[in-house]
């Protein structure tokens, strides 16, 4: 059970973003708490992926502001979401596909033997150390990611965000085209994750995924929060009706 009785990890406060005069959102806010999942739903055009990037420093949104643990944050592009530990997922992966897991994880970010040569072996040792919390099963160590499962390549993707100490997750349809064995692996390696702190903004439109992965679900449409549920007190049924009529059910108005 997530505990919501201290300081929120993110608050999005009263955010709105327009582009050429259209509002993409509209004063929306969301709030996400340590070891918790809050599921971002809605059609596309929804506004779910426009507001995150707020978050992640991709948009600078017009108005409305963010706050790390209590405190206003200025998050103007992904550095400064970095600096918040604050680490984006999205669906492409971006994994070089012809490196290893270990060149992956450190990309950019190498470490280096005292001459300056890049060290290989402690690379491959820390991303074992990572992966034995993260994916146990995970073997493919000298392989290139471009050899692994759709799984396996989540995996590494999230490896990488934790290894620099993310707190706070975007994760983009992190089950979309994997099998039942590959989801129920990410499902897991989520729950690590939330055992260690770590806050989830999960962006998906399946239903079903949401209810499996996440605490909460807030559905969003044209631009606006249609509301947040807590989805162990709602039917898949519910969320849908959000989705398309766009209000909450009335047995959840209240």
């Amino acid at each position: 059970m997530v505990d919501r009785s201290g300081t929120p990890l993110v608050e999005l406060r009263d955010i709105s973003i327009a582009f050429g005069g259209v509002k993409a959102v509209d004063h929306v806010s969301v709030d996400l708490f340590p070891g918790e999942v809050v599921g971002l739903l809605g059609h596309n055009g929804a506004g779910k992926s426009t507001l995150i990037k707020c978050l992640s420093g991709a948009y600078r949104q017009d108005t409305g502001d963010v706050y790390i643990n209590g405190e206003k944050a200025t998050i103007n592009n992904p550095r400064d979401a970095r600096r918040y530990n604050i680490e984006t997922i999205y669906q492409t992966l971006a994994l070089a596909d012809n490196l290893d897991a270990a060149s992956n994880l450190f990309l950019g970010r190498e470490i280096v033997t005292p001459l300056g040569l890049v060290d290989e072996s402690a690379m491959e040792a820390e991303t074992r150390k990572v992966m034995g919390r993260l994916n146990p099963n995970f073997r493919k160590f000298n392989a290139p990611v471009s050899a692994l499962s759709g799984g396996q390549r989540q995996s590494v993707a999230i490896a990488r965000a934790v290894y620099f100490n993310a707190r706070i997750l975007i994760m983009d349809e992190p089950t979309a085209a994997l099998g039942p064995a590959e989801t129920q692996m990410v499902a897991e390696i989520i729950q690590e994750l939330k055992k260690q702190g770590i806050g989830i903004f999960l962006i998906d439109h399946d239903v079903h995924s949401v209810k499996r992965l996440c605490d909460r679900a807030a559905v969003m449409k044209n631009g606006e929060l249609v509301g947040v549920v807590d989805v162990d007190k709602v039917s898949t049924d519910d969320i849908l009706a959000m989705i398309i009529a766009g209000k909450k059910p009335e047995h959840l108005a209240a």
